[in-house]
């Protein structure tokens, strides 16, 4: 196996970080009652933040997944 540098070896930790993170949003979503008595307003920012995560969390996983392909 492979040894990672520095560097991308926090881009695997921050992908894990963000794993956990949108696990837990997808659950106050739609688990939490909170999440159903908030203000359509904040309930769309919360919808917009989740778009944004998973789209980060995209961008990391391409970025790993190169890893490889250039040393």
């Amino acid at each position: 196996m492979t040894t990672l540098a520095q560097h991308q070896q926090r881009v695997v930790d921050e992908k894990a970080d963000l794993d956990d993170k949108l696990v837990k949003l997808t659950e106050f979503m739609v688990r939490s009652p909170i999440f159903a008595d908030l203000p359509m307003t904040e309930r769309a920012r919360l919808a917009r933040q989740y778009s944004a995560m998973m789209e980060y969390n995209l961008v990391l996983g391409e970025r790993i997944a190169c890893f490889g392909s250039y040393a």
